[in-house]
């Protein structure tokens, strides 16, 4: 089972605010280069985005779906990944004190990752899943109230995205 928590040290709606601007996608999934709106208002049901992740010289473009939305608290999403399948990647968000504890459950739901996922995979997903939300604390932390970047933390070029 592929699931994991941090303790983000802001308010629920700073997170909400990052996790509701589909163009900051790429800024914490981790393998994602670029992401842009494909359909609809993200995050509601049914909205897209499109998303490229680079392997060296080849870049490959895929889609996520916003599957299920409660703003503030619950963004299901499908991630598409070509050949590999589908896979559904749930985030909660529950207040802490003054913070926002977020939990990741993903599961490969469809073509080559759901047939072949087993408890390696999860090993996988789970380390995936450790970079991931390292990456969205690290941008929640230096933004303001609103998600949006500060403009000392995020220097040129909008922050590091490593």
């Amino acid at each position: 089972m592929a699931v994991r928590h941090r303790l983000i040290k802001v308010p629920p709606q700073t997170v909400w605010a990052v996790l509701a601007d589909g163009s900051r996608y790429a800024e914490w999934v981790v393998g994602t280069s670029a992401s842009r709106p494909l359909r609809g208002q993200w995050p509601q049901v049914g909205a897209s985005i499109a998303y490229e992740v680079a392997i060296g010289p080849v870049h490959l473009t895929n889609e996520t779906v916003v599957r299920r939305c409660e703003e503030g608290s619950v963004l299901e999403l499908e991630a598409q990944a070509g050949a590999l399948g589908t896979a559904r990647v749930a985030m909660e968000l529950r207040p802490w004190g003054e913070h926002t504890l977020v939990i990741v459950d993903e599961h490969p739901l469809q073509g080559a990752g759901g047939t072949l996922h087993n408890a390696a995979v999860d090993v996988l997903l789970q380390l995936r899943h450790r970079a991931m939300l390292r990456r969205l604390a690290e941008t929640c932390e230096r933004a303001e109230p609103n998600g949006r970047p500060t403009t000392a933390a995020a220097g040129p070029g909008g922050g590091d995205r490593a």
